[in-house]
């Protein structure tokens, strides 16, 4: 019997009081001594049959007449067959045939064994209800189909699609082995600061909020970098911290706009070894979570296996834009052949900047390293011996995508100090509206000179799961407010399947 909107949610309730006046609690507190799914079915062949406790979602049912059901139980890792008969007692049995619908929790005891047709099953001598759905859940056959309604709903597209599931455990051995692969490196994980009295380490907008009792506006970090480099200052060798930052930007395929970032600083080692280092990373990576150390993402197959390809900024620049990178007037006038009329009129760096995110970041589809930026748009890095213009930094792509930023870290206060001015009196909106005194100050205390890398963990296990979008790999993506979405009243319809 199928269920629908009110009706259906009617029927639930109903059966709630039912289970309510013979005396069971909908929603106990445990199921004390319950053994996953997938720990006992290598069990099912042992003699005599085992005794195993089961608990999970009830996924399928089958009445087979008035005295026998079979139900699919499913928990996070398994699925296995469960029946039940008049042998596990009147009210246990009532419970079965008439009060445990699809969706809901329940645990049952039994032995364990094959059934006529070969099936590993449970042969129930106790049913326990456990927690009571009151909203049917998704068509089994097909789940929740909306994409929005996915993202909106997880709970209901972690239930349907165990794939999605396994998006999300990948994700989780990913940050388990990056912290592993660190920490075997000689890197501490620490943890600094997200709420910051400056917005700075990085080019974005920031949320800003305000604390009450201190009366002062503060701001949602956008990197964690500052605050790291300080660590160095005080005498960390090797500091990495993974968590959450928060730039208020759009939303696409490959932004949210909180997103999880891995950032390292290195004592005594410049850009190249940090380039190593996260070629390695990958590597290893790739390794251990892809069959053949390459992934699909839409129709591209990406090799992952290495080494990488290495190019400067403004050579690629030159072989895709089809421009001399160092003729300004020439750039201005291919960013107006290319549309970009606007970023025509910009500084030459931000016209240089444009074609590369125009004209080459595409064509980046294999792992490659770019090197040799414009001093002009990385204000935290170390200039390159004599070429002032330029820095120690890359940027790594694949897919055309941005995965890892990295440079030789700026440690001259006194350069330091003048980027910060000429970036505050540009008064853009994705620089700092103020000169972060506190830093150049810690600066001044001598920071030896060090590597630094910054990887975006939710393209990262893009890259790992082949999905497209940055939404496959955050729990809960942020999305715009909807009639009928979490927080709208309890009695709102479910969404349609």
């Amino acid at each position: 019997m199928s269920e629908s909107g009110a009706s259906g949610q009617d029927d639930r309730r109903a059966k709630l009081e039912q289970l309510r006046a013979i005396g069971v609690d909908p929603w106990p507190a445990r199921f004390a001594g319950r053994q996953p799914i997938a720990a006992i079915l290598p069990r099912v062949e042992e003699q005599p049959s085992p005794v195993v406790r089961v608990a999970g979602r009830i996924a399928a049912r089958r009445d087979m007449g008035a005295a026998l059901c079979f139900f699919d139980l499913v928990d996070q890792d398994g699925r296995v067959q469960v029946m039940v008969r008049k042998d596990v007692g009147e009210q246990g049995h009532a419970i079965a045939k008439k009060l445990i619908q699809l969706g809901d929790i329940v645990g049952f005891e039994g032995t364990f064994a094959r059934s006529k047709s070969g099936e590993p099953t449970v042969f129930a001598t106790r049913v326990e209800f456990l927690a009571k759905s009151l909203r049917e859940p998704p068509e089994k056959r097909h789940g929740v189909t909306d994409i929005e309604l996915r993202y909106r709903w997880r709970h209901l597209d972690l239930m349907s699609h165990p794939e999605v599931r396994a998006n999300f455990v990948l994700r989780s051995r990913v940050i388990q082995g990056l912290r592993e692969l660190l920490t075997a490196k000689g890197f501490l994980e620490v943890e600094t600061p997200m709420l910051h009295p400056i917005a700075g380490g990085a080019a974005a907008r920031p949320f800003t909020t305000h604390h009450n009792t201190l009366d002062m506006d503060l701001y949602l970090r956008i990197a964690p970098e500052l605050y790291l480099k300080r660590l160095l200052v005080g005498g960390f060798e090797q500091v990495f911290e993974i968590g959450r930052v928060f730039r208020n930007e759009g939303i696409s395929p490959r932004h949210n706009p909180e997103f999880t970032m891995m950032e390292l600083y290195w004592a005594y080692v410049d850009y190249r070894a940090v380039m190593d280092l996260t070629e390695e990373l990958f590597v290893t990576l790739a390794q251990r979570h892809l069959k053949d150390g390459t992934t699909t993402l839409g129709e591209r197959t990406i090799d992952l296996r290495g080494p990488y390809r290495r190019a400067t900024y403004h050579d690629l620049v030159g072989e895709h834009a089809k421009v001399d990178p160092h003729d300004e007037a020439a750039m201005r006038r291919r960013a107006a052949e290319l549309g970009l009329k606007e970023v025509a009129k910009a500084p030459g760096f931000k016209v240089l900047e444009a074609l590369f995110e125009e004209c080459v970041e595409p064509t980046l589809v294999q792992p490659t390293f770019v090197t040799h930026y414009p001093t002009a748009i990385s204000p935290l890095s170390k200039p390159v011996p004599g070429k002032p213009d330029l820095v120690e930094r890359f940027e790594f792509f694949m897919n055309g995508w941005e995965l890892a930023n990295a440079f030789s870290e700026l440690n001259d206060p006194i350069d330091q100090l003048a980027r910060f001015e000429a970036q505050v009196a540009t008064k853009d909106p994705e620089a700092p509206s103020e000169v972060d005194y506190d830093y150049v100050r810690a600066l001044e205390n001598a920071m030896p000179p060090a590597g630094g890398l910054g990887i975006g963990i939710d393209r990262l296990c893009m890259v790992l799961s082949g999905s497209l979008s940055i939404r496959d790999t955050i729990l809960f993506p942020l999305r715009r407010p909807q009639e009928g979405a979490p927080g709208a009243a309890p009695d709102a319809a479910a969404p349609a399947s």
